[in-house]
């Protein structure tokens, strides 16, 4: 007869290697279509990357954007409507912390799904 408590670890790490399988490859095309859309110009997952000439980066790192926002009723349809549309230099939410004044329209370079899928990956992220 089998040991039950064999069996269910057995299935525990199969279910636990399918979830870290499955997060890796949302990672990765999550990390493609930002590539693809331009966002990489500017943001990075991590903190600490540094921006032109050494400057404090463009934007804000994505790990630092879901911390901020964690919790916050309306953070994913703001923030979609952010990279659709853009942010005021004048209402700077990063100031001090990034080079960039504000975030240039993206509705050229990604759809507003695509956004949206993105910026829920991003609110995801945790360290």
């Amino acid at each position: 007869m089998r040991n039950p408590i064999l069996a269910t670890l057995a299935l525990a790490a199969c279910v636990g290697a399918a979830a870290a399988s499955a997060a890796t490859q949302k990672d990765d095309e999550m990390l493609k279509l930002a590539s693809a859309s331009g966002c990489i110009a500017c943001h990075g997952v991590e903190a600490g990357r540094p921006g032109p000439g050494g400057m404090a980066p463009v934007g804000p790192a994505w790990l630092d954007v879901s911390k901020k926002y964690k919790g916050q009723k309306d953070a994913l349809a703001n923030l979609t409507r952010t990279v659709m549309q853009g942010s005021s230099p004048y209402q700077s939410h990063w100031k001090g912390q990034v080079s960039g004044l504000a975030m240039p329209p993206n509705a050229v370079a990604i759809s507003e799904v695509d956004a949206r899928k993105l910026v829920g990956w991003i609110l995801a992220l945790q360290k």
